[in-house]
């Protein structure tokens, strides 16, 4: 398999959460190419599970690759650019699956005793697959004893990996927020209930979570990253909608900031005399990384001459920290040294990093073994 050939395929054919039909079927068809001899296949919606049976199996070692896309329109000029209008892997799940697509061939050839399991996991970037994915009966009868998994990382150079034992990635949630008030001229304020004005009010007011509601010592993020509202300049909006993102590193955190954004929606109700409706969208738990076995893999890194990195917590999101808080496991940040960063319309992962990413993950499994 020419991992830089599959990746560019993959490139051009990105798709959203559970819409990953294309995706689904060109990965089912470089399976059929390894050795069948040890491998077993089930679909989930438009995921897929590949077990290689072990010689003298005790447990299952599992590797996560998620494989959607962003809807995001592309900038890179790449000759092989996402043939999806309005929709790119700029995230590097393009990256994910052709490295899991990279170490599930070798394994194929020659399998380790014990089971190994790939999962190409749909919609991580959102409604959010890992938790539906974990309670469906294909996955639990391979329910792996030790996961993992990798996302690249533009800022780190190619040959460096990077992670930590314990907390790596935030809890995070999605906020969208509806005010409902009443509309009219815009000559005439006074006969309104402006929507427009609550809204931006309420941005405001939302800033003073993480300052005064929120112990210093503890992190949090409640960013307001889009605001609509009305549809003309003479005309006062009946209508607003806030859509935004909150972040913690501790789950208590977490339900304290959306405690105190609904004692502010019951506050502005009287105060604009409007309703407020609030929505959390997905919500993801915390990425926790298994100290001992991030020692076992800080070997694997070490052994292969890469540089290894100690992570800090970071405020990102990610779906899988749903397997680690049920089995054992890590993520870990892959460098790929691209000048632009995650879900740019220009990220260019340096394809160098692929191999090391098969090796990685490849000689991992085997160490877990």
């Amino acid at each position: 398999m020419n991992v830089k050939e599959v990746r560019r395929d993959l490139h051009q054919i990105p798709e959203l959460g559970f819409k990953e039909y294309k995706t689904q079927q060109y990965l089912l068809n470089i399976i059929e190419t390894f050795p069948q001899t040890y491998l077993s296949v089930k679909t989930w919606k438009t995921g897929i599970l590949v077990r290689v049976t072990g010689k003298n199996p005790q447990k299952t070692i599992g590797f996560r690759a998620d494989i959607d896309g962003l809807p995001i329109t592309e900038e890179t000029g790449y000759p092989f650019q996402s043939s999806h209008e309005g929709k790119m892997h700029a995230c590097g799940h393009d990256f994910h699956m052709t490295i899991a697509l990279g170490a599930l061939e070798r394994l194929a050839h020659d399998p380790i005793d014990d089971h190994a399991l790939f999962v190409f996991q749909p919609a991580e970037e959102g409604p959010g697959g890992a938790l539906p994915l974990m309670q469906s009966q294909e996955f639990n009868a391979w329910r792996p004893d030790i996961i993992f998994a990798l996302h690249i990382a533009p800022e780190l150079p190619v040959g460096t990996v990077s992670t930590r034992g314990g907390l790596l990635f935030a809890n995070t949630s999605e906020l969208f927020i509806d005010f409902a008030g009443k509309g009219g001229h815009a000559a005439y304020p006074h006969l309104t209930k402006d929507m427009v004005v609550a809204a931006s009010a309420f941005i405001s007011q939302l800033q003073q979570i993480v300052s005064r509601r929120i112990d210093p010592l503890e992190s949090a993020v409640v960013t307001i990253g889009k605001m609509e509202g009305g549809f003309v300049q003479n005309v006062i909006a009946e209508h607003a909608r806030l859509e935004g993102t909150i972040r913690t590193l501790e789950p208590n955190t977490i339900d304290i900031v959306k405690k105190n954004i609904e004692k502010f929606a019951k506050g502005f109700e009287i105060s604009y005399d409007c309703s407020i409706s609030i929505d959390y969208g997905s919500n993801y738990y915390q990425v926790f990384n298994t100290e001992a076995i991030v020692d076992q893999f800080k070997e694997v890194v070490i052994s292969q001459g890469l540089i290894w990195k100690e992570a800090k917590p970071a405020m990102t999101g990610e779906d899988f920290g749903y397997f680690l808080k049920d089995i054992p496991g890590f993520m870990f940040w892959l460098g790929v040294d691209s000048a632009h960063g995650l879900h740019h319309s220009k990220l260019q992962p340096n394809e160098d990093a692929l191999q090391i990413g098969v090796k990685s993950v490849e000689t991992t499994i085997r160490q877990l073994s």
